[in-house]
């Protein structure tokens, strides 16, 4: 006979959260991260070096005049193309990469999931992913020096396994009931995709591949500072001239070109949605 504690105890509802999943042990453990990355900062030298107070002033007052001259103007409208140029090579290479290795790390092709194919394609997603764009430049720039490939390289392996991880959950996420009736008329599991999921997901790929090019412009201009030119080159050599008002022109340009983007983005979304 079990005791009468036994006969009380509730079992834990499916949709209740585990102790790794509770808000407060997260919460915890976000503030002792916090509390522990600033107990282990070394303060002794103040947060702004000597003079930084004076040269904040001076790069803020900048700002108010931008260096427009021609000159500054052409190397901007250089710059700007190089940047692009990698931010869409990058891109579009990763597209070619991430769709379909994200369709196999989905499993969405096959009734029975083909899990060991999933597992594989997962791998190589969180691989390429693992990686940061910056470490990649460093390393095509030793192997293949200042060439443009360097910059797409290293913009197209981590984009390829980012895109492919959010593609690959975008098409697990389609409800199957808006499924079922192509399945019940007979539709293979690639037909089903064609005609179920992607006219379901278009309007979140469309969204989220263009925020992905919104990230490799900046990363494109972050990339430049390796030397492979662009933006970001424009923009060191402009600091290290302390030519704060050259260096805000193109700082400008960048802010100018993600505005752009935003709002083809906007364009083409509200396009696919009618």
């Amino acid at each position: 006979m079990r005791s009468k504690s036994a006969d009380t105890t509730k079992p834990r509802r499916a949709d209740e959260p585990t102790l790794f999943e509770s808000r407060r042990l997260l919460t915890l453990i976000l503030v002792a991260a916090l509390m522990w990355s600033l107990f282990n900062v070394d303060w002794r030298d103040g947060v702004l070096h000597t003079g930084g107070i004076s040269a904040f002033r001076e790069m803020a007052s900048a700002l108010l005049t931008p260096d427009l001259s021609g000159e500054v103007l052409a190397k901007l409208i250089g710059s700007v193309w190089r940047t692009l140029a990698y931010a869409f090579a990058g891109l579009s290479l990763a597209l070619a990469v991430g769709f379909p290795v994200g369709l196999l790390a989905s499993g969405v092709l096959r009734a029975d999931g083909a899990a060991p194919i999933r597992r594989i394609a997962r791998v190589i997603l969180a691989g390429l992913r693992s990686v940061h764009e910056l470490v990649w430049a460093w390393l095509f720039v030793s192997a293949v020096g200042l060439s443009p490939i360097a910059a797409v390289l290293a913009l197209a392996l981590p984009y390829s396994g980012i895109l492919g991880r959010v593609f690959a959950e975008l098409f697990q996420d389609v409800p199957e009931g808006s499924l079922r009736a192509l399945r019940n008329a007979g539709s293979s599991e690639s037909q089903v995709f064609l005609y179920g999921r992607m006219p379901f997901v278009l309007p979140d790929l469309l969204s989220y591949t263009f925020y992905r090019l919104e990230c490799g412009i900046r990363s494109a201009t972050v990339l430049s500072f390796v030397g492979l030119g662009g933006l970001g080159f424009q923009i060191q050599i402009s600091l290290a001239d302390l030519a704060y008002s050259r260096a805000w022109t193109f700082i400008l340009g960048l802010i100018v070109m993600i505005l752009l983007v935003e709002a083809w983005s906007g364009a083409v979304r509200k396009k696919v949605i009618s």
